[in-house]
């Protein structure tokens, strides 16, 4: 994620950032543009058709489809937004329950035990770093360090974080069947574990359910045909400002479309995505902090 003034004006008007739409779309806006002239020109120069002719009643049709297509490009954003918004929430409870698990050990374990707070410090910030990592990619080996305990390698191709909390689980279940922990505390951890995998499926919902094909697809078109008949009717009362004037239109439309498309995955690299790299650095800091050796 690019951190960034939003009150800011001067810079965000004058200059073209990377993440800008302008970007992707100019060769299609310079399309357009031609496109346009070469109607105006057929219309006005070659056909030389009135201004009454029945074709200028097609801007009738544009004004009726116009606010349905504005409907449907409001849906398209708003429900974009929602799953970017879904999922830096999720990551924030992450940040939360990472924090209470670690402060709930740091209560638990005995001072003078290292090994088993050496343990969480670990394998607590791992589970989100190995989350991370596979919403990153489709498959990635996941393995702890070298020191004692932790000499674990996880399987290749499977699930990382499922590995993790199943890791820390089993942990769990060995302190209570060493007296380290009370009955009532492995009832208090147990909910804190469903807790980090109901996070790890929320983000594989978001993840792996995008917006239906057949939606994007009919929008696309809708956006293309609408803007092509744009300089169509046009034409007469504007005349040759229709170059001008329908890629802008166009922008308009297509970057919305494209603003959509940037947002509905969270956990990519773009600079409008989430920062869960940074975000798993943060949680691997303040559960070393709670958990010292």
């Amino acid at each position: 994620m690019q951190i960034y003034n939003p009150k800011e004006w001067f810079h965000s008007v004058l200059f073209v950032h990377k993440s800008d739409t302008l970007r992707k779309l100019y060769p299609y806006l310079i399309l357009t543009a031609a496109f346009s002239a070469g109607v105006a020109y057929l219309e006005l120069e070659y056909l030389k058709m009135a201004q009454k002719s029945w074709v200028g009643n097609i801007t009738v049709v544009h004004s009726l489809l116009g606010f349905a297509l504005s409907l449907l490009l409001v849906f398209r954003t708003n429900t974009a937004y929602d799953r970017w918004w879904e999922a830096r929430k999720q990551w924030g409870s992450l940040t939360n329950i990472s924090r209470t698990f670690a402060i709930k050990m740091n209560a638990m374990l005995d001072e003078n035990d290292k090994n088993n707070r050496h343990f969480f410090r670990k394998i607590v910030p791992m589970f989100a770093s190995s989350l991370f990592t596979y919403l990153r990619s489709d498959y990635t080996t996941f393995m702890l360090d070298d020191s004692e305990e932790l000499e674990h390698k996880f399987e290749s191709q499977k699930h990382g974080p499922n590995q993790i909390a199943a890791l820390m689980y089993k942990k769990i279940n060995n302190l209570y069947q060493e007296g380290k922990i009370s009955g009532d505390q492995l009832i208090t951890l147990n909910n804190e574990i469903q807790d980090f995998t109901n996070i790890c499926g929320a983000c594989e919902r978001i993840k792996n359910t995008p917006i239906p094909q057949s939606y994007t697809s009919f929008l696309k078109k809708f956006i293309v045909i609408y803007v092509a008949t744009l300089p169509v009717g046009y034409v007469f009362s504007i005349g040759y400002f229709v170059i001008l004037a329908v890629p802008f239109i166009f922008y308009v439309l297509a970057s919305l479309e494209l603003i959509a498309e940037s947002i509905e995955d969270p956990f990519g690299t773009d600079s409008d995505d989430l920062p869960i790299e940074k975000i798993s650095e943060n949680i691997k800091k303040h559960v070393q902090e709670i958990l010292h050796a």
